[in-house]
């Protein structure tokens, strides 16, 4: 790596758009050597009320213990203050809605609690709509559209990632504010349901969202023996799409993590109990060579330039669209 990558990568503003590691000062230290200035700490999958408590609960304690290194974020402001201090910001955020239960009260109180970043939906279906693994995707439901709304209201980041096409479509349309898909790769590259369709990332960006381009091995068309070159390659295609303005990094990064091991296996099962969804929390997945640990992020960066792409358009999606995104976002829409 060149030193004029390393320069860029160190005084980057470096956003990571999900990560689902198992959460402890082992990763945090990761966070720091790989350059990371703020991450999505979004592991709540299927939890219920009083787990979504809890896991907040959790988070205040890791930043309590750890505040060398962490700071918490709720505002734009935060992340930078967490560059100029050398530490990683912390966004609470979901993979799921099911700590709403059927309540929409609870979108505020979680809000106030810090939780900025809410997937509307893991895989299957719950009250507000349908997750991409539902076998009949029937889209944003009424109860769905009134969380949204509050989403909107209270400046909330609304999530599509593991969303349904049809349940995704409908939240692009309906949103008030910009959404983001913060960890997918492009179905035109590699046909496979996880991945989203060219369609809806322009209808996303068209909106002023994001697309977070993920390290996810099974979506990308060399499965396991994926580079970070195919990592960049999925990049471009959607740059391709609706420009640099709109594109970050997800990494869903699950560091640390063995597979199988119980929480991998709970997350591949219907609301952590019922059918076994996929074969992921069981077979081996690799993250692409060249990208497989935080501390592999300056390579990445290293080969953004190499590419041509520019300093300024490196670091817009290194982190600056992200930081853009929750500009609009975190701010309350009437």
């Amino acid at each position: 790596m060149s030193p004029e990558a390393q320069a860029l990568h160190d005084g980057a503003v470096i956003v990571d758009g999900l990560q689902t590691s198992l959460w402890g000062r082992p990763i945090f230290e990761e966070m720091r050597a790989g350059g990371i200035t703020a991450v999505n700490v979004s592991t709540v999958l299927w939890e219920n009320f009083v787990e979504g408590i809890g896991y907040v609960s959790m988070w205040k304690h890791f930043l309590r213990e750890n505040a060398d290194i962490l700071a918490p974020v709720r505002t734009v402001a935060d992340i930078h203050a967490a560059k100029a201090a050398g530490k990683t910001g912390i966004i609470l955020g979901w993979q799921n809605t099911s700590p709403l239960e059927d309540k929409l009260d609870y979108v505020e109180i979680f809000k106030d609690l810090g939780v900025n970043i809410m997937q509307l939906t893991y895989n299957t279906q719950n009250y507000s709509g349908a997750g991409y693994l539902e076998e009949h995707d029937s889209g944003l439901t009424g109860f769905g559209r009134e969380v949204v709304s509050e989403m909107n209201r209270l400046g909330v980041l609304c999530d599509l990632s593991h969303v349904g096409d049809k349940t995704s479509a409908d939240t692009i349309a309906y949103s008030k504010a910009p959404v983001c898909i913060s960890h997918i790769l492009p179905r035109a590259l590699h046909d496979v349901k996880r991945n989203k369709n060219d369609d809806l990332f322009l209808a996303c960006a068209e909106k002023g969202g994001l697309i977070g381009l993920s390290l996810f091995a099974p979506g990308l068309k060399a499965g396991n023996d994926a580079t970070v070159e195919d990592v960049l390659d999925a990049m471009e295609h959607v740059i391709g799409l609706v420009g640099f303005d709109h594109v970050g990094i997800g990494t869903d990064f699950s560091l640390d993590r063995p597979r199988p091991s119980d929480w991998l296996l709970w997350a591949n099962r219907d609301k952590g109990t019922a059918r076994k969804l996929t074969e992921f929390g069981n077979v081996k997945i690799n993250k692409p060579a060249g990208i497989r640990r935080m501390t592999d992020l300056p390579n990445m960066t290293g080969r953004m330039l190499a590419r041509g792409w520019g300093e300024q358009n490196v670091t817009k999606v290194l982190g600056l669209n992200w930081l853009t995104l929750f500009d609009r976002a975190w701010t309350p829409t009437t």
